[in-house]
């Protein structure tokens, strides 16, 4: 651990700043782990594009799908790639919490800088907020790592403000990855102060977020590795253009890169977001691969519209 347990919020504001983006993991044609294909996008991901930091085994890295020991190796592999060149969190998340803290222990013994952990499906329950409480601080006494909450809508509702800032109270929460309409991350960023760092992955609403709200870090998705290249990086000049208070200008390289954005939102079909999203990888010369059950591959037809649209969008490789 590089921090004691009482200063892990500390520890994340000092830390956790700018771009961290969500990994994809790349499986190869057996459905295997290709660790070479994933240690080649993180150096790139690092060295070329700038990113501060990296989100392991989450949705995007289709943690679902893996069993316990592949997540294991997964947040393995990221602090051995990720160095002390960038920051990881690690998503430790599962309906059971026996297995949500086996692998919160592996991420404190690889090395690893964070955990985040999303709000469990709660079946027949309305009345949540002690039930919420009760959970993370049950993983909080048992966890000396600095910890994340998440909400979003896949957990079948969405943790209320007041309850998010009752967490945050506890000693070892310390950012929360917030998946819900602005209105609601915007009041739990006023209600929670300094205490923890409060982040959602709509890469649109990233410069409004540091210009309105005071952000410092964008946790996170796959836009990072997705809108830039190593000639093209974008994103990252219009987050160190509105660090700097510069958001005119922030605010026109931002812009200039809606071609991009809609290249990809308008060639993603509803159902393969994930097949989609490792395509557009491999289009970057990055290393894709396949999906596992239940996701759905793209068909050709659905490839070859989004190399085109990827053709005409303007980034430059």
């Amino acid at each position: 651990m590089k921090y004691a347990k009482k200063d892990a919020k500390a520890y994340a504001r000092e830390t956790m700043r700018g771009i961290w983006a969500a990994a994809l993991n790349p499986f190869d044609e057996t459905l295997a782990l290709n660790e070479a294909g994933l240690r080649s996008n993180i150096r790139h991901w690092i060295d070329d594009l700038g990113i501060k930091g990296l989100f392991i085994a989450g949705k995007q890295g289709e943690f679902w799908s893996m069993s316990l020991d592949e997540r294991k190796r997964n947040m393995t592999i990221a602090v051995e790639e990720c160095g002390d060149k960038a920051g990881t969190i690690m998503s430790i998340s599962d309906q059971n919490v026996e297995t949500v803290l086996d692998l919160g222990r592996h991420a404190q013994d690889c090395g690893a800088d964070y955990v985040v952990v999303h709000a469990p499906m709660l079946s027949f329950c309305h009345d949540r907020d002690e039930v919420l409480y009760n959970y993370y601080k049950y993983l909080c006494d048992r966890l000396d790592i600095g910890i994340a909450m998440w909400s979003h809508p896949d957990s079948g509702y969405l943790m209320e403000p007041e309850t998010c800032a009752r967490i945050a109270e506890l000693p070892n929460i310390m950012a929360i990855k917030y998946s819900v309409p602005r209105e609601m991350y915007a009041r739990l960023t006023k209600m929670v102060g300094d205490k923890i760092l409060v982040s959602t992955s709509a890469e649109p609403e990233w410069l409004d977020n540091i210009e309105e709200l005071g952000w410092q870090l964008y946790l996170c998705s796959s836009p990072p590795y997705q809108l830039q290249t190593k000639n093209d990086l974008r994103m990252q000049e219009y987050t160190e253009l509105a660090f700097a208070g510069k958001f005119d200008a922030a605010r026109r390289v931002r812009d200039s890169l809606d071609p991009v954005r809609h290249a990809i939102q308008s060639t993603k079909p509803g159902g393969k977001p994930t097949a989609h999203g490792k395509y557009w990888q491999e289009l970057l010369g990055q290393v894709g691969g396949r999906v596992r059950h239940p996701m759905l591959e793209l068909t050709e037809a659905e490839k070859a519209a989004t190399s085109a649209a990827f053709e005409d969008s303007g980034l430059q490789l």
